[in-house]
């Protein structure tokens, strides 16, 4: 499984004035492997500037475990709120083959920011 990420603010629900910040993003997961596996559940550490950590568990991608046949991909988007104007996210999904085999797909660290504000 590969993973593609994009990062876009929300401004609709970011009160700077309150602390919050939000940003969407949205992740393309392929399966790069040989075998059809299903994605069961995932895991995130969301950490703004200031390194307070949110850790996230759960079932599920926004509802759907989607079984992915190989060069199959699966398109979600989500969303997260820190209370500064950058932070980072990273995580896994944990996935199983259809003979039962599990395995994790890491996530790479990737920015929670808004691109016109980094320039």
């Amino acid at each position: 499984m590969t993973c593609k990420v994009a990062v876009r603010p929300l401004p609709e629900r970011t009160d700077a004035s309150q602390d919050l910040y939000a940003y969407a993003y949205t992740i393309t997961i392929t399966n790069s492997g040989d075998t059809a596996a299903q994605l069961v559940a995932r895991h995130w550490l969301i950490t703004d500037h200031h390194g307070q950590v949110q850790e996230v568990r759960g079932l599920g991608l926004v509802g759907h475990q989607p079984l992915l046949d190989p060069g199959e991909r699966f398109e979600y988007t989500s969303w997260a709120q820190i209370a500064t104007p950058i932070g980072t996210m990273h995580g896994s999904y944990f996935c199983i083959t259809h003979d039962a085999h599990w395995f994790e797909v890491p996530v790479p660290e990737f920015v929670l920011a808004d691109p016109a504000a980094l320039h």
